[in-house]
């Protein structure tokens, strides 16, 4: 699953690669801290590295599946 965040006041997004068998366990992760039980919504990688990202400076959050990305100009 790819997670994408808005960073408010920030140039760029963050894109964060999970393992499809944990993704229930990120939303519950969103969930938690956007009630105001968290402060920080972290988040492990598929390499391993562990996000984190102030709910304060979240702007949006896309969750979606892992897809093909296509670069330039590719007919259907």
């Amino acid at each position: 699953m790819d997670i994408r965040i808005g960073i408010t006041h920030g140039g760029r997004e963050l894109n964060v690669e999970i393992d499809d068998d944990v993704a229930a366990d990120a939303a519950a992760a969103l969930e938690a801290a956007l009630s105001g039980d968290e402060s920080v919504l972290w988040l492990n990688d598929r390499s391993g590295r562990r996000v984190g990202v102030p709910i304060d400076k979240l702007a949006f959050l896309e969750l979606g599946p892992t897809g093909d990305r296509r670069i330039g100009f590719a007919a259907d």
